[in-house]
């Protein structure tokens, strides 16, 4: 079974009570938990993770580089201003879906840039806590083209 990492970073775990109208009501963990049915019925094994911390994330990237068979992430504001994270993410062979709860192109004009864009596979943003059921999808097909490639 496909093993997939699920990473999201800082402020993600105020999900639900932070900016609703924004990012929806759904928590970290409801997401988590919609994610590992999904999962199941995708044919994929999950590791869902959450910080604040860039460090956190970057060592998870390079662990993921030999552990997993793709990348999911939501790297929230780091998205705009980690180098650190474009470079772990430069190092996996695997595929990487770039996941946002809201639209970034909708919003303020810093938002706009990603440095974690040029490396994924493809970008998926605006669709709330489905997007990450919808990275899914996509990881799953994208790793079922490689295993038959």
């Amino acid at each position: 079974m496909p093993n997939v990492i699920i990473l999201n970073g800082p402020n993600l775990n105020l999900l639900g009570t932070r900016e609703p109208e924004i990012y929806g009501r759904d928590t970290l963990s409801d997401i988590e938990e919609k994610c590992r049915f999904h999962a199941e019925k995708t044919g994929l094994s999950i590791d869902f993770r959450q910080s604040n911390n860039e460090g956190d994330l970057v060592t998870w990237i390079q662990e993921a580089a030999s552990r997993s068979d793709g990348i999911i992430i939501n790297p929230a504001a780091y998205t705009h201003t980690s180098v650190a994270i474009l470079d772990a993410l430069k190092q996996v062979d695997c595929p990487i879906i770039e996941i946002h709860l809201s639209n970034i192109f909708s919003r303020e004009e810093f938002r706009h840039h990603s440095f974690v864009s040029p490396v994924a596979k493809g970008v998926i943003c605006g669709f709330g806590a489905q997007g990450y059921l919808l990275a899914l999808d996509a990881i799953s097909s994208v790793i079922s083209d490689k295993e038959e490639g």
